[in-house]
Formats: structure tokens, C-alpha cells, sequence
């Protein structure tokens, strides 16, 4: 029996694709130590969602290893050796602020702890595939030098554009721009992780999503975009917009969407490969629109005020060009749009507000 490692298991992506790979006949390590509690705090602790796996798959072992500690990661890839056909690196601090916070940190965790889980796996499975969830963050700051226009509720890229129909595709530079500091140690990552399949013909492949998102998502004030605004419309809880009028565009990809196209990549690897991936226009919203659209279908207006400094390095306006992908993959499609995502969140809310899941 093949075995598949998936770093950050307990979290949104790694718990989707524990069940996904779990579900193939694989057996699965979970590689998580719920630093998700650390960052952003007790509700937004992976541990519940760690018993869950537990509890639900029989072929799941957990490992609860931090990846800044190459010995404790190695030694998990040393076990299992060349049985190991599949790695999914999705362990990560995910927030722009947090970042700034502890540099040191941020970057041992996604630049550092990146490498170890490489490294590791070139030492012991070179031949697995490995999957790395990368950012669409890597391009900095460059997307808002694109033309953009302000309509009633978004920015939008103007129509002659070439990235208005379909969004930004990989021809984008990462260089000359500024990454925040969460966005540089995520190049790091990314740069590191094709570098692999490039130099040493590991089969790595490099996704770069805009938001990620999905009922399971632990979303806070710091990460998780729709998780957060959807939890805080159906509760009843303060939020803030944080500049750009409100009007800022993301494209979000539902994480069972994502854990499909890896599975199209397990398939049928490549090496040192790279992926704008989302739901493109399925999927964008801006804040406002968003807003709009979690009132509606919680049936509650949401208590929000504006604060006009934005996030450093955010963008202004993401939406992701998948026609590389679906060209490699031609099978793939996006099942979720933005309302059937908002709309699971929403349920998914309400019950862990009546279980006691959710901490007031």
C-alpha cells in the first residue's frame, strides 16, 4: 500500500486531502502541530478536526511534528521510505500580519520548514510526487500596477486588458515588487520547491491560489477571508474592511476544487511545474460584494466599519488565469461557486455555534 504524507493535515487543504487520499486506498500521515492555536488563537485550533481524522480514518496515523525540527521530519520520511508515493506540503502561516509580528517565525515555518520537508523527501521518496501550496501572494505588489477601474462595487482591470476575461496567468514576474513579508518567505518556498524539480528531477508541483476557503476553514481576523466574514454576518460579530473603499477583488477556490486538481497532478505528475489556480471568474467577489451576499444568505446585516489603511503588499485585485492548468489537465473544472460556497459556511456556522465548537 502506497502511502502519502500531507503536512498541516488538521488544516482547511490537508484535512481534504487526508480524506481525499484516504479515500483512494492510500495510507495517510498527517504531519500537524497545531500552530494555528498559536498564530490566531484557541478558536481557530486544529485539534478538533485532528480527532476527527482520527476518529474517521482507519489508514490515518497523525504525527504531531513541528517542520522547523529537520531530525523529528526526517525521521518520519526515514520510517516509511520509497513506500511514500505521494507528499502534500499545506503546513504554513498563512497571514500577512502575523508575519510582521515574528519575522522569524514566518520564515521558519514557510521558507525553512519548506525545505525540510524537501529535503527529507529527495533523501527518502525522490521518486514520490509532492504537491506544495503555494500563494498568489509571491507576485507582491505587482498586480496593482494593472490598469484598474473603479465601478460601484470593485475595482475591475479594464476591459482591453489582456488578463480582464480570464485573469493573471504565471507570465507575471515575482521580481521589483513589494511581497509583504508573509509573501517573501512563500517565494522562497515556491522558488525552492520547482528549484527540486528542476535541478534534482523531483516531481514537484507548485500551486498559487488566490483564497482558499471551504466549510472546515477555521477563519479568524487575521486569515480566512470568507470563513471569517460568513462567521461573523451569521453571529452576529463586528467586522472591519480593511482600505481600498472595500472594493478589493479576490477569486476563491473551495478546498475540495483544489484537492481535485492535486489529485489530476498525482495522476499524472510533472517536474518543477507551477500553478496560478482558483475559480477565476466563477468564483471573484470583492469585499463589498461579499458582504452583500453573506447578509443575504444568512438573512442578518452585518456590523462592519472601514478602516482606511490597507494591508502592505496586498493586492487590489486577484483573480487567478487556470488555462495552464486546465490545459495540462483538461478533466479539471471548479464544482463550487461563491454562493454554494458562502451558503456550506453558513450551515456549517450554525452548527458549530449549537455543538459549543465555536467560542464566543
Amino acid at each position: 500500500m502506497s502511502i502519502a504524507i500531507v503536512t498541516g493535515s488538521a488544516g482547511l487543504i490537508g484535512s481534504e486531502t487526508c480524506r481525499a487520499l484516504h479515500a483512494d486506498g492510500m495510507g495517510v500521515i498527517g504531519v500537524d502541530n497545531d500552530m494555528r492555536a498559536t498564530f490566531f488563537g484557541p478558536e481557530a485550533s486544529t485539534a478538533g478536526v485532528c480527532g476527527r481524522l482520527q476518529h474517521d480514518l482507519p489508514r490515518y496515523r497523525h504525527e504531531n511534528t513541528d517542520i522547523r525540527d529537520f531530525a523529528a521530519v526526517e525521521a518520519i520520511f526515514a520510517r516509511h521510505g520509497k513506500e511514500i508515493g505521494v507528499v502534500v506540503h499545506a503546513a504554513a502561516q498563512p497571514s500577512h500580519d502575523w508575519a510582521v509580528r515574528e519575522p522569524l517565525t514566518d520564515f521558519a515555518v514557510n521558507a525553512t520548514g519548506t525545505l525540510h520537508v524537501l529535503e527529507a523527501a529527495r533523501r527518502h521518496c525522490p521518486d514520490a510526487v509532492f504537491l506544495f501550496t503555494s500563494t498568489s501572494k509571491v507576485y507582491g505588489d505587482t498586480p496593482n500596477r494593472l490598469p484598474l477601474v473603479e465601478r460601484e462595487t470593485r475595482w475591475e482591470v479594464a476591459t482591453d486588458h489582456p488578463f480582464h476575461e480570464r485573469g493573471i496567468d504565471e507570465s507575471m514576474s515575482i521580481d521589483a515588487s513589494l511581497h509583504s513579508i508573509f509573501g517573501a518567505g512563500k517565494v522562497a518556498a515556491d522558488v525552492m520547491v520547482q528549484e527540486y524539480g528542476r535541478y534534482f528531477g523531483m516531481k514537484t508541483v507548485v500551486f498559487r491560489p488566490g483564497c482558499l476557503t471551504g466549510p472546515a476553514h477555521a477563519g479568524t481576523e487575521l486569515h480566512g477571508f470568507l470563513s471569517h466574514l460568513m462567521k461573523c454576518t451569521a453571529l452576529g460579530r463586528p467586522y472591519t474592511v480593511l482600505g481600498h473603499q472595500g472594493k478589493q477583488v479576490r477569486d476563491n477556490i473551495h478546498s475540495a476544487d483544489l484537492v481535485a486538481a492535486f489529485l489530476q497532478v498525482i495522476a499524472a505528475p510533472r517536474c518543477g511545474e507551477v500553478y496560478n489556480i482558483g475559480a477565476s471568474r466563477q468564483s471573484d467577489c470583492s469585499m463589498l460584494e461579499a458582504i452583500a451576499l453573506c447578509e443575504e444568505i444568512s438573512g442578518r446585516k452585518l456590523e462592519w466599519t472601514y478602516r482606511e489603511t490597507a494591508r502592505i503588499g496586498d493586492h487590489v485585485w486577484w483573480i487567478s488565469d487556470i488555462t495552464k492548468f486546465q490545459r495540462h489537465y483538461p478533466q479539471w473544472r471548479c464544482q463550487y461557486d461563491l454562493r454554494g460556497m458562502l451558503s456550506e459556511m453558513h450551515d456549517a456556522c450554525l452548527r458549530d455555534e449549537t455543538s459549543g465548537a465555536l467560542a464566543p
